[in-house]
C-alpha cells in the first residue's frame, strides 16, 4: 500500500479532471443545441467565443466544487460527496444561467428548460462518478490496520468517531502508555499506522519521532498549543529558526473588511428571506400565543455580554429549572420549533445582532455566560474564543455538531481565529449551505446532559 500511496494525489487529480471534463462537455452540448443562436443569445459564437465560455464554465464549476469539497472522494462519506457535488452543480449552473441571460438580455425565466436538462445530466454524471471513484479508491487504498495509543483520558469517544468511518480507519488494537515506552514501541512496529490519543506531550513527541524515523503513518489529536504553532510565522533571520506568535487577533483592515461584509450579507439575507421571517413569526404566535422572539444573554468579543435574538422554538416555560442546552427528542421543543430548528431558521433573527455590531456573520458560537463558566472549570482556555466576535455561523458550526464537546469546539474556533482570512469567511458561508441538509449538525445532547461537557474534557 505504501508504494501506491505516493500516487494518491495524482489519481485523484485525474479523477477530478475527468468529472470536470464530463460536465464541460455536457455544457458544450447544451450550449450548441439550445443557446448558440442569434435569436437566443443575440449573436453566433465561434471558436474563441466558445472556448471562452467553456473556460468560464470550467472555472465556475471548479470553484464551487472546491468550496463544497466535491472532489474529496476518499476523505468524506459517499453521501457527503454526492451532496457536495449536487450543490456545486446547482450553484454552478445557476450562475451560468444568469450569465447567459445577461449576455442574451432575456428575462430569467425565458430559457430555463435547457439549463434544467443540463442540471439533470450533471447530477446523474456526478452520482455515477462518486460511486465509481469510491469503489476504485476502496480497492486501491483499503483501510489500514491501526494501533491506538492512549493515556489517562478514556478513548471511547475517539474510537466511536473513527469506527464510524470503517472505509478509512480500522483500529484493531490499543495500548496504554502506562505499560511503558518500550512496550508501546514494540507494539507500534507491528502496524501500518498508529493513532495517538490525548496523551502528555512528552510521550507524544517520542512516539512521533519514532514513527518518523521508521516511516510509519501517524494520526494525532492536536492540542491547543499545536493550533497556535500551525498558525505561527517562521523567521529565518539567523541560523536558528524562530517561530513568531503575534497573538493580536485581527488587524485594523481585517476588522474593517469583516464589518463591512457583515452589514452587506445581513441586509441581503434579511431582504431575501423577509417573507419566510414573517411566516415563521405568524406560526409561532398562532401556536401558543407566546412571544415570537427569544432573548437571552450571550458572550461575544472581549467578554462583552449582549442579548441574542432567536425565533422561539421551545415552550415559554422551557427553562424554569435553569439553563440547559437542547437534547435529542427534547419535549420542550414545539412542533413549529422542530421545523425551524431542523432548517436553522430559528437563528435568522441574529442578523439584527450582526447589524447592531454584537455579532459577526462568521465567528465562534455565542455561549451563555453561566454555561461558559461551567466549561472554564474544566477548560481554563475556553475564553480564548472571545478574541473574536461571536458568529451566526462559524468554523466550529460547519465542521462540528451541536453536541461536539466544548474542548473540540474550542480547538475548531481557535483554528479559525488563528487562520482568519476573508476568503475563509466566504468558504464557511458557502459551506453553511451544505450543513443545512445534515441532520446530525442540529441534533441535541444525549438525555441527562445539561451542557456539552463530558468527563473526558479536561485541561491539556
Amino acid at each position: 500500500m505504501e508504494n501506491r500511496e505516493q500516487y494518491k494525489r495524482l489519481i485523484m487529480f485525474f479523477a477530478s479532471a475527468l468529472i470536470l471534463l464530463v460536465q464541460v462537455v455536457i455544457f458544450y452540448y447544451i450550449w450548441h443545441r439550445y443557446y448558440n443562436y442569434r435569436s437566443v443569445i443575440g449573436a453566433l459564437y465561434w471558436r474563441r467565443g466558445n472556448w471562452a465560455l467553456m473556460g468560464v464554465y470550467a472555472f465556475i464549476n471548479f470553484f464551487f466544487s472546491k468550496i463544497f469539497g466535491a472532489y474529496k472522494v476518499g476523505y468524506l462519506k459517499v453521501s457527503d460527496v454526492i451532496a457536495s457535488q449536487i450543490l456545486a452543480v446547482l450553484c454552478c449552473n445557476g450562475v451560468t444561467y444568469m450569465q447567459l441571460a445577461l449576455i442574451g438580455r432575456w428575462r430569467f425565466s425565458a430559457y430555463l428548460e435547457p439549463i434544467m436538462q443540463m442540471t439533470l445530466y450533471d447530477v446523474v454524471a456526478v452520482i455515477a462518478w462518486v460511486i465509481f471513484m469510491r469503489w476504485i479508491y476502496a480497492k486501491i487504498y483499503p483501510p489500514r490496520q491501526m494501533l491506538l495509543v492512549y493515556g489517562d483520558i478514556n478513548p471511547k469517544a475517539l474510537i466511536q468517531k473513527m469506527t464510524s468511518r470503517t472505509d478509512k480507519y480500522s483500529i484493531v488494537d490499543m495500548i496504554n502508555i502506562s505499560e511503558g515506552y518500550d512496550a508501546v514501541i514494540e507494539r507500534i512496529s507491528y502496524y501500518e499506522a498508529i493513532v495517538i490519543g490525548d496523551i502528555p506531550s512528552v510521550y507524544r513527541n517520542k512516539f512521533l519521532k519514532y514513527c518518523y524515523a521508521n516511516s510509519i503513518r501517524c494520526y494525532s489529536i492536536p492540542k491547543i498549543s499545536d493550533i497556535m504553532i500551525k498558525s505561527s510565522t517562521t523567521i529565518n533571520l539567523f541560523d536558528t529558526e524562530l517561530m513568531l506568535f503575534r497573538n493580536r487577533g485581527l488587524t485594523a483592515e481585517q476588522r474593517l473588511l469583516k464589518r463591512a461584509s457583515d452589514i452587506v450579507f445581513s441586509c441581503i439575507i434579511l431582504v431575501v428571506f423577509s417573507p419566510i421571517l414573517l411566516l415563521v413569526a405568524v406560526l409561532i404566535k398562532l401556536y401558543d400565543g407566546g412571544p415570537v422572539f427569544y432573548k437571552q444573554e450571550r458572550l461575544t468579543y472581549n467578554h462583552k455580554v449582549f442579548m441574542i435574538y432567536k425565533f422561539r422554538s421551545m415552550r415559554v416555560d422551557s427553562e424554569k429549572t435553569g439553563a440547559q442546552l437542547a437534547k435529542k427528542n427534547d419535549d420542550r421543543i414545539t412542533p413549529v420549533g422542530h421545523v425551524i430548528r431542523s432548517l436553522h431558521i430559528d437563528e435568522l433573527p441574529q442578523l439584527f445582532n450582526i447589524l447592531k455590531g454584537d455579532m459577526a456573520f462568521v465567528g465562534p458560537r455565542p455561549e451563555r455566560p453561566e454555561i461558559a463558566e461551567l466549561y472554564k472549570k474544566s477548560i481554563p482556555e475556553f475564553d480564548f474564543r472571545l478574541k473574536m466576535k461571536a458568529g451566526l455561523t462559524g468554523y466550529a458550526q460547519v465542521f462540528g455538531k451541536y453536541s461536539t464537546t466544548p474542548y473540540d469546539k474550542l480547538k475548531l474556533d481557535l483554528t479559525y481565529i488563528e487562520n482568519y482570512t476573508f476568503a475563509l469567511d466566504l468558504m464557511i458561508i458557502i459551506q453553511t449551505v451544505k450543513i443545512l441538509f445534515q441532520k446530525e449538525n442540529s441534533e441535541g445532547l444525549d438525555t441527562g446532559q445539561k451542557t456539552a461537557l463530558r468527563t473526558e474534557d479536561k485541561k491539556n
